[in-house]
């Protein structure tokens, strides 16, 4: 996005994060939003911003331990502020699946694979994920997996289409 805020990125008429706002919003009790930069124009949203502890901006990792450390529930649920298309059903089913089967930590996945920064995860899988990143790891998938994350099958993989280019946002408007 040659450097832009995609969360501020306009896509019909609203910035991608409020897109996500509106869809998340119904299905939580509260929210938090992670960023790192233009910290104001994300608190003019209305709620609490949470920025990485990490330095160095160390990945998608670095936001969920922060929304783990913030987070007053025992459940917590990370979604990415360009994909405007999220189910509107994404906490029940992955809540319902985690609490079936026993799990601390379940990710969305489609036909075309794993949807890992779609996840629900346990507030006590907190203190694991401080010690892989005190490790040098980054990778999410490999992260989710070594926890045994539980994978939920959604049908539309259009609902997790990420924004990643001007191109991108032009497919999914057209």
């Amino acid at each position: 996005m040659g450097g832009a805020d995609k969360g501020l990125l306009s896509f019909q008429g609203k910035p991608l994060v409020v897109q996500v706002v509106e869809r998340l919003a119904p299905q939580v009790g509260g929210l938090l939003i992670s960023a790192n930069r233009n910290l104001d124009a994300y608190a003019a949203l209305g709620y609490p911003v949470l920025t990485d502890a990490l330095s160095d901006y160390q990945g998608p990792l670095a936001g969920l331990a922060a929304g783990l450390a913030a987070c007053a529930t025992p459940w917590l649920i990370t979604c990415p502020c360009d994909c405007p298309a999220l189910p509107a059903d994404l906490v029940l089913r992955l809540l319902a699946a985690a609490e079936a089967q026993g799990a601390a930590l379940a990710v969305a996945a489609t036909a075309d694979g794993l949807q890992p920064t779609f996840q629900l995860c346990r507030h006590e899988l907190l203190p694991r994920l401080e010690a892989y990143l005190a490790a040098g790891g980054r990778k999410l998938g490999t992260w989710c997996k070594s926890q045994g994350a539980i994978e939920v099958v959604f049908p539309d993989p259009d609902a997790f289409a990420n924004l990643n280019s001007p191109g991108d946002i032009a497919a999914l408007a057209g």
